[in-house]
């Protein structure tokens, strides 16, 4: 395995640093002076940055497709990705931020000429928003065969029920489409009733309840809804790949998704680290730096090790992603959406306690950088089920002829 950086995307990372520094970190406090001002409207700085970073041909790195964006691997995007992740405003600055990430690659992949004409089109340009519908609160979700919303055919057109929530992106006004997951027939295999189907926001019968906030934080403008869907219709040409074929799309959507969250992981963490040594070094107690402290440096030390451990990790799982394909490299992808949350969670957790009191508060960004990793523990699916598919997976190596050797 060769994870050396080519020189195409030495240049990137190069260019996108540089972008990072001249335009993302010093406008971060404006974009939160914005939201403060007026929660739930795009902040106009963001619009403002959207222009020169396409400007720039940073735009949509994250697409392997050379026709919207660099053509970049998983292994190629993943350095830059990390470079995106030190920031909350940066991903949609450059148009690579989630949902729209996965929704994109559903249509890229899955889309007829007319969805992406209609939906991606816009949403490769950053023109508009989306939001994926298939998490449930009355379910547990994770296991999406207990998705129990309905898309029922009724001529030329499907109606659609159900409540779902954690609808990520669904309070922002620019977020004109969902792609919703519901059941089209209870009767057929477990791992063929679901469906995929687009449905245009806002629509008659579809209602966002209310914003979720995760550990009091709501997100806004993006923000996470808990949306009805009370007999919305929607024509049939609005079905993604087919009845039936919603699982597939659901497992296809994930991968890239999760090692995409995994590869912004490294980059908080590195972000963390540089804060916590900045902090330990300028800051004095019991008449010396905290630098000197010993508990501080083996904190500092383990940080390093571990985020040297994940990023290794998060490279071999898009290695084998781009080598041996998606399904191929499952137990590596699970193993990674395991590890880089859990350790981004352990290097934030002391670069907050060598901050003390100024960790939890909004004057760094550590608290709420903690708020958002730690849902990565429940999102695409919980530390729980990927740990026992990976156990599932090594005990298989065992259970056959060579289990006696």
């Amino acid at each position: 395995m060769d994870f050396a950086l080519s020189d195409k995307v030495k240049h990137l990372q190069r260019r996108l640093q540089g972008f990072m520094d001249e335009y993302i970190y010093p406008n971060e406090r404006r974009y939160d002076d914005e939201i403060e001002r007026n929660r739930w409207s795009p902040p106009s700085v963001i619009e403002e940055l959207k222009p020169k970073a396409r400007a720039a041909s940073l735009w949509n790195l994250f697409l392997p497709d050379d026709a919207h964006g660099q053509g970049l691997t998983n292994l190629e995007y993943a350095p830059l990705a990390e470079i995106m992740g030190r920031s909350f405003i940066a991903p949609e600055v450059f148009n690579c931020s989630a949902p729209d990430t996965g929704n994109m690659e559903v249509l890229a992949r899955y889309g007829t000429a007319e969805q992406k004409e209609r939906w991606l089109r816009p949403l490769l340009a950053g023109e508009i928003r989306s939001c994926f519908a298939m998490t449930e609160p009355a379910v547990a979700s994770s296991d999406a065969t207990n998705i129990e919303a309905s898309i029922v055919r009724q001529g030329d057109e499907y109606v659609i029920n159900g409540r779902k929530w954690w609808s990520s992106g669904a309070g922002d006004p620019r977020c004109k489409v969902a792609i919703f997951m519901g059941k089209t027939d209870r009767t057929a295999a477990r791992h063929q009733q679901q469906s995929m189907v687009l449905v245009p926001m806002p629509a008659a019968g579809l209602k966002i309840e209310r914003m979720l906030t995760v550990f009091g934080y709501d997100h806004a403008p993006l923000g996470h809804g808990e949306i009805t869907f009370e007999n919305v219709r929607v024509p049939v040409s609005n079905m993604l790949l087919g009845e039936g074929r919603g699982f597939e799309i659901a497992q296809g959507r994930l991968g890239p998704g999760r090692i995409h969250h995994c590869m912004r992981c490294i980059g908080v963490a590195e972000r963390a680290l540089e804060t916590m040594c900045k902090r330990v070094q300028a800051r004095v107690a019991f008449g010396k730096p905290l630098a000197e402290q010993g508990t501080i440096r083996a904190d500092i030390a383990r940080s390093r090790m571990e985020i040297e451990q994940a990023r290794l990790l998060t490279l071999n799982a898009a290695y084998m992603m781009d080598t041996a394909g998606n399904k191929a490299a499952r137990a590596e992808i699970a193993m990674i959406k395991v590890v880089a949350p859990n350790v981004v969670l352990r290097v934030l957790d002391r670069a907050i306690q060598a901050h003390g009191g100024a960790g939890v508060s909004q004057d760094t960004f550590l608290a709420g950088a903690w708020a958002n990793v730690r849902t990565l523990r429940l999102a695409d699916g919980p530390d729980e089920v990927h740990t026992e598919s990976i156990a599932k997976m090594e005990l298989r190596k065992w259970s056959g002829p060579r289990a006696g050797r």
